[in-house]
């Protein structure tokens, strides 16, 4: 106690935790902006190349390995960025979510660029001749071709979805 015999005033919570920074809206309403329908086009064509590049056996396992390894993290971050804004948990959390969202989406893109010119060097492979003991074959046959060319262009619309929601966040993170 001080010499008054006052006691000191508690603090203002308000003061303490400051509201977070988000201009996107919560809830069901986030589907609504170009910004949630680019999410939910991210994880559809990311799940997609997941799928399509696990369907073909992998010949390249260090090409496509960065490839799923890509396709499975954004997916599941997206997933659970998308699920943090349909749930309001981004009002009770405090953060710069402009910025996370600009941070989130540049790192992405930067991967999935990289995943998906490999994804295409990848399939680019197809006439390449390997020693197989007595036969020499092609590298991809045909039905691992094809599934790696879809797998090339769904990867090519994933990275274009991750682009534009990058430019989005740019202008909603920039004053």
């Amino acid at each position: 106690m001080s010499a008054g015999g006052s006691m000191p005033p508690t603090p203002n919570p308000t003061a303490a935790f400051p509201a977070p920074r988000v201009t996107l809206p919560v809830g069901p309403d986030i589907l609504r902006t170009y910004s949630g329908a680019f999410v939910c086009l991210e994880i559809l064509f990311g799940g997609l190349v997941w799928i399509l590049v696990a369907s073909s056996n992998v010949p390249l396992p260090l090409l496509q390995g960065w490839v799923m390894f890509v396709s499975v993290t954004a997916f599941f971050f997206s997933l659970l960025f998308l699920c943090v804004f349909l749930s309001g948990m981004v009002t009770r959390i405090d953060a710069n979510w402009n910025f996370l969202d600009f941070g989130y989406h540049f790192v992405v893109f930067v991967f999935y660029f990289g995943a998906f010119l490999l994804e295409a060097a990848a399939t680019s492979l197809h006439s390449l001749h390997c020693n197989v003991t007595v036969d020499i074959q092609p590298l991809l046959n045909d039905r691992q071709y094809s599934i790696n060319v879809a797998a090339s262009i769904f990867a090519f619309m994933t990275t274009a979805c991750y682009g534009f929601s990058l430019a989005l966040a740019l202008r909603r993170w920039r004053p």
